[in-house]
């Protein structure tokens, strides 16, 4: 007699403790959301926030988003109110980042409408600055990546950004805009080399290098900006790169004053992170600098040369942060002011993090801190009823969110920050 196979019904499997916790946590921090978006800016809200998404100097206008303030706020109340509860009924670890994800953008698009009730203000160009301004967190989170992708932590990432501006300012006021830009990106290559003697070769702790690269580049350029630049403002006096029109991709509404309206810092950007992600993931030497960020000695049995993939990895980091540092000075204001990086290494490092070690994650990380960096701006002028103090928090409370959310779940290479000696 044969034996009928039984079919067994698929059942989910049950979360972990962890997995029901941060369900639990996503769903009331949603739910909280909602209660928030309905009570502040859904009621007592009234008429129109009027989207501008076209400039007068566009070669192809379109019309103006115009969204009702309450309705469409109640409506991402009820959204949210739905992935809240339904983080308690159905929880996971791809919902969760899923669920939270939506939930914060459609809740700082509820901000959005609330602050632009009854006002306009351009969406492209708040677009556009995002871009801008994303740029030196891109180019700093870049750096980290190509370091820490072979075992090396850098924290200078701040010191060289800095000494990036530093110098493109004093040698593009001297000799001009691109002998400025090279020589930024030679200070930043240097210091990346320092770095890499100091944590390759003497084995020195990283953080503590790289605290230390920090902290002399901060002391000098201060003291030169107060001493010297005070005294001779022709040294401080640096020309700055123009925006740059690409023929007929610029004139795509929205898109082209975005990405291909920008000038050599952003473009630059955009390169170096394809170059980056071809180097790492599809080249030989890239597999080899990320089997000695994963596993050196294993690595070294195979003939990889270490010490030698560290050395250009950190370096490559470094000129990629001179050529951040310079856009502060050579592709913005064309001076340098003390301390004027503000924190952006840092938060490049927040970038590399929330991207998964990645160059096109850390892209699109830096994009979100530049979005919260534009939005203070754009607030600012539409004259909401918050202080500013807390409208220049913005992009500093975006860095805290994110390492917070995130930091647990992404995994940094196995061999990163731990040095290694050859046998």
């Amino acid at each position: 007699m044969a034996i009928s196979e039984q079919t067994t019904p698929n059942i989910p499997m049950k979360l972990d403790i962890g997995e029901q916790r941060q369900a639990r946590i996503t769903g009331t921090v949603l739910i909280g959301l909602s209660i928030l978006v309905a009570l502040v800016f859904a009621m007592d809200s009234e008429g129109l926030a009027v989207f501008r998404l076209s400039r007068p100097t566009d070669t192809l206008p379109i019309p103006s988003l115009a969204v009702p303030v309450q309705s469409f706020n109640y409506l991402v109340s009820a959204v949210l109110a739905f992935l809240g509860v339904r983080q308690f009924v159905r929880g996971g670890a791809r919902w969760t980042s899923l669920s939270l994800g939506i939930g914060m953008a459609i809740a700082i698009a509820a901000f959005l409408v609330w602050a632009t009730a009854g006002k306009s203000f351009s969406l492209t160009g708040m677009l556009q600055a995002t871009v801008v301004r994303a740029v030196p967190i891109a180019l700093g989170g870049l750096a980290g990546v190509l370091c820490e992708r072979v075992a090396v932590v850098n924290i200078a990432i701040e010191g060289m950004l800095l000494a990036g501006a530093f110098t493109g300012a004093l040698v593009g006021s001297l000799l001009g805009g691109i002998p400025g830009l090279a020589a930024a990106i030679a200070i930043g290559g240097l210091f990346g080399f320092i770095l890499a003697a100091l944590v390759v070769t003497y084995r020195m702790d990283q953080i503590i290098a790289g605290v230390v690269i920090n902290l002399f580049v901060l002391g000098l350029t201060s003291y030169v900006s107060s001493q010297v630049f005070q005294e001779y403002r022709t040294l401080n006096n640096a020309p700055v790169f123009r925006a740059y029109k690409i023929p007929l991709l610029g004139d795509i509404p929205v898109i082209g004053p975005m990405l291909f309206q920008q000038n050599l810092f952003v473009y630059g950007a955009l390169i170096m992170v394809a170059v980056s992600t071809y180097y790492l993931f599809y080249t030989r030497s890239g597999l080899r600098a990320r089997a000695v960020g994963e596993h050196p000695r294993a690595a070294d049995t195979l003939g990889i040369n270490v010490y030698r993939i560290r050395y250009i990895n950190v370096t490559l980091g470094g000129m990629v942060a001179g050529f951040g540092g310079a856009w502060f000075t050579l592709g913005s204001v064309g001076r340098f002011d003390e301390n004027m990086t503000g924190g952006r290494g840092y938060i490049g490092l927040a970038a590399m993090i929330f991207g998964r070690w990645h160059p096109v994650g850390a892209l699109l990380a830096a994009l979100v801190f530049g979005f919260a960096d534009s939005m203070q701006q754009k607030l600012a002028l539409l004259q909401t009823p918050i202080p500013s103090e807390f409208l220049a928090m913005a992009p500093y409370i975006a860095t805290i969110v994110v390492v917070a959310g995130f930091v647990g779940r992404a995994r940094a290479p196995a061999a990163d920050g731990k040095p290694y000696i050859k046998e």
